[in-house]
């Protein structure tokens, strides 16, 4: 099971890139695979050809009208079930004894 976060915006549209980001979070959730908007990227939880396949999805739909897409990507695999975009942040807030803000 893959935990892959990744952040995905043209270089060469301004300063805000919102209505982009927006464009590949309807992809994501389309996907039906779990995730969670942050403000500075999105995290995504399958497996690795499931999220792989989102990810280029996104890139495909970005470069019908950006000519430089700049793009991060960090991958946490784990043999094992799946569950841990939520599982992992629960386990942080038991050991903190509260909800903290996420």
């Amino acid at each position: 099971m893959v935990l892959l976060e990744f952040s995905m915006s043209p270089m060469t549209k301004g300063e805000s890139v919102s209505a982009y980001v927006a464009r590949s979070l309807d992809i994501i959730d389309r996907s039906g695979l779990p995730y969670q908007l942050t403000p500075m990227g999105t995290i995504i939880e399958g497996e690795w050809a499931e999220v792989m396949a989102v990810v280029t999805a996104c890139f495909e739909r970005m470069r019908v009208d950006c000519d430089r897409i700049g793009t991060q990507i960090r991958i946490d695999y784990r043999a094992g079930p799946g569950g841990r975009i939520k599982s992992k942040v629960e386990s942080v807030q038991q050991k903190v004894g509260r909800r903290l803000a996420t």
